[in-house]
């Protein structure tokens, strides 16, 4: 496993930074960095504090105005700060500048992800993928890395050790990236072989952003006992559970969590995870909507399964944790037919989007699993007819 300096340590007291343009207002922005507070929480950070700036477009040397780097720098000498997390993506330049002026690690969140992921990674697969991501984010970067080695100025004299570092490094890094491929390669070969002996039955994957519930469901629907906790990306690895409602069978799998400005290094990497999405019959797309924007949620994860051509499956959407979203939006006060009715609005209304296509769910409360098995059964049943039209143990 790669041993990267910029990992994240136990507890290590941290700021968080995000930039205001164009394309992102203000709220957004702090939606943007609650999320990027949780990343750091379940990478062992404690945040102390905000930092955002209003920006035409980032800095090409160190992302933000010198001015905020400097607030930023008397904020670190006061309050011993370990570790600097910019929300974007940083590229090796910039990492490196920053750290001059500030004399204190600096990571973006493409970093931050990984090092989750590294933390996280429990099988020989999901720790060779990681590594992969790692060695890959770190390859156009190692320049940056190397500036301060370089000697300023042109021509003769210029092509000092730094130079000679950086090729040497650069080598050693595209020959590791080979080699994890093709360790890679063998053991997709090796999971595309066990999906094949899984014989003729339907395959159901739980798709969705991270922490929303799929693995609380998974352990309901399955009767199984998958890793399931408060944090991101609780789980890397993919878990397929042979599942029989009434006595129709069919394979059950959870599936790594999607999330917004997800590094593109780490779907490539994780390609042979993902294939259980791409191979799927049903995907069952569980959505958080007690959170704030699960809207967007929901369009990041479909906007994923698009780019993974997996968006034309039959979709079935499980809006979970009902009980947190009446809690957080209906007034204490309210009787029990105005909840009913607001309800029932809600439920029209995602009712015409999915094409009735959705099921309204409290996984810890066990709330509507029973529709939610019933709906299921009738898809997996559906296809086993279109598929094995003459074979009746499918289907009853």
């Amino acid at each position: 496993m790669l041993d990267k300096k910029n990992s994240i340590r136990k507890e290590e007291r941290a700021i968080l930074v995000g930039v205001v343009d164009k394309t992102q207002t203000e709220e957004q922005v702090q939606e943007y960095l609650d999320e990027l507070a949780f990343l750091a929480e379940t990478a062992g950070a404690v945040t102390l504090r905000r930092f955002t700036q209003k920006l035409v477009h980032p800095d090409s040397k160190t992302f933000i105005g010198k001015g905020k780097l400097e607030e930023i720098k008397t904020y670190i000498a006061l309050k011993d700060v370990r570790v600097v997390i910019f929300d974007d993506e940083l590229s090796g330049s910039q990492i490196s500048n920053i750290e001059k002026i500030l004399d204190t690690k600096t990571i973006d969140r493409s970093d931050l992800i990984l090092d989750i992921f590294a933390a996280r990674a429990k099988t020989a697969q999901a720790k060779l993928q990681v590594e992969l991501a790692q060695y890959q984010y770190i390859l156009p970067r190692l320049r940056g890395m190397w500036k301060h080695l370089e000697r300023l100025g042109g021509g003769i004299g210029t092509r000092g050790p730094g130079e000679t570092e950086i090729e040497t490094d650069r080598r050693i890094v595209k020959d590791k990236i080979g080699l994890l491929r093709r360790r890679l390669h063998e053991i997709d070969k090796q999971a595309f072989t066990q999906r094949k002996d899984r014989g003729e039955f339907i395959r159901v994957a739980l798709v969705g952003y991270t922490n929303v519930g799929k693995s609380t469901l998974m352990n309901l629907l399955s009767k199984s006992d998958v890793f399931a906790e408060n944090k991101l990306f609780a789980t890397l690895d993919t878990t397929t559970r042979k599942v029989v409602f009434g006595n129709t069978p069919f394979l059950l799998s959870d599936t790594v969590g999607f999330i917004r400005k997800l590094p593109h290094h780490l779907v490539e990497s994780f390609k042979s995870t993902l294939d259980e999405v791409r191979e799927a019959d049903i995907l069952l797309h569980v959505v958080d909507i007690s959170h704030a924007r699960y809207e967007e949620q929901l369009g990041v994860v479909n906007r994923t399964l698009q780019e993974l051509s997996a968006f034309d499956k039959p979709i079935l959407v499980a809006f979970n944790k009902v009980d947190l979203y009446e809690g957080r939006n209906f007034d204490p006060w309210l009787n029990d037919g105005v909840r009913e009715e607001l309800m029932s609005e809600l439920r029209e209304r995602w009712e015409r989007e999915t094409s009735g296509n959705c099921v309204f769910i409290s996984a810890t409360e066990r709330r509507n699993i029973d529709e939610l098995r019933r709906t299921i059964l009738e898809k997996v049943q559906t296809l086993y007819k279109i598929r094995y039209p003459y074979r009746s143990e499918f289907l009853y």
